[in-house]
């Protein structure tokens, strides 16, 4: 970084940067785990000193506690080995068939997202917002911003499946309702992602909901629409048109380059003779309110019975067994 040139080409220095923050994180991750590992020794041997010492063993089970998390997340962050597993990442939601029950577990699942990105001091920052007709979302695109926010919410995609008794229902009967999730990376402009000026459709409209009273004067939310492939972006949460149209093309270009990415793995898989899934269809986690207390992801096998906690942004053992899945899935051996 220090020799001469070094900004000459920005996209390459902010890619060698950001490459270097990604190191450092890791490094002082290490050396904090390290150092609280060594601190839990010393309480553990004061407290073996002196075992009637309800204080010191307050401390020690405080501080155990914490140095589990720390683990955790040190875990989690050495398993992220994708290209784009540090960039920030996009979410959709997108309720099933159902009307309300349907949308209202659709907004269940972004504040359950919400509280996550808030437990981990990342940025959520909602980028369309589509209200149900009483209640939830008819769809939410959302943006959450931080170091390796796209490698712990990409085991997030797929469709996502709750039983309970619905609060909707006057008859009190038990329902099963779908929401799907999509996560995509977010890509700056060195990634290659064919998207042509002369196929992209842009509408205009007043955007609808929070934000101020503003919102409803102008025409300032844009919808855009890639003709070739049918894929439909829209974002209102800017104040300006010219924001909202920025916003909506890193969406676009995100979707684009996702088909990219899944017409690849169909010809890869094809060509080695595998059943690929990789489709909207596939169901990859249920919540079980009722008749007992559940949440089970089906492709680890990981459950936990506290669903509160979960639904209060607890994600964390899900991701972790993900990574751990997925790096078996690459590595059978």
């Amino acid at each position: 970084m220090a020799e001469p040139g070094f900004w000459d080409d920005g996209v390459a220095a902010q890619k060698l940067i950001t490459a270097n923050n990604i190191l450092k994180n890791k490094y002082d991750n290490f050396h904090q785990l390290d150092a609280a590992v060594a601190d839990l020794n010393v309480l553990l041997e004061l407290v073996q000193e002196d075992p009637g010492d309800p204080e010191m063993l307050a401390d020690l089970e405080k501080n155990f506690t914490q140095t589990q998390k720390l683990l955790q997340q040190y875990q989690l962050g050495v398993l992220l080995d994708g290209e784009y597993d540090s960039n920030n990442a996009i979410l959709e939601i997108h309720p099933g068939a159902g009307g309300t029950e349907s949308q209202d577990w659709g907004s269940m699942l972004f504040r359950m997202y919400t509280r996550w990105a808030e437990q981990h001091d990342f940025t959520l920052e909602t980028l369309d917002y589509q209200a149900g007709d009483e209640a939830g979302i008819k769809s939410v695109y959302f943006m959450v911003k931080g170091t390796n926010a796209y490698g712990y919410l990409r085991s997030e995609k797929g469709v996502h499946r709750l039983v309970r008794i619905s609060p909707f229902d006057a008859a009190g009967r038990r329902h099963t309702s779908f929401a799907s999730v999509n996560v995509m990376p977010e890509l700056d402009d060195s990634v290659e992602v064919d998207l042509r000026p002369e196929d992209i459709k842009m509408e205009v409209f007043r955007a609808s909901g929070a934000g101020g009273q503003h919102i409803n004067k102008t025409s300032s939310a844009v919808r855009l629409i890639h003709e070739p492939t049918g894929i439909v972006v829209s974002s209102q949460a800017e104040r300006s048109q010219f924001q909202n149209r920025a916003t909506a093309e890193k969406m676009l270009r995100a979707k684009l380059y996702q088909l990219q990415m899944e017409e690849q793995e169909k010809k890869k898989a094809e060509i080695q003779g595998q059943q690929l899934d990789i489709g909207w269809g596939s169901q990859i986690r249920s919540y079980v309110f009722h008749p007992y207390s559940m949440v089970k992801d089906h492709r680890t096998g990981y459950e936990t019975g506290n669903v509160q906690a979960v639904m209060d942004g607890d994600l964390d053992g899900f991701i972790n067994a993900y990574l751990q899945w997925n790096l078996q899935k690459k590595n059978p051996q």
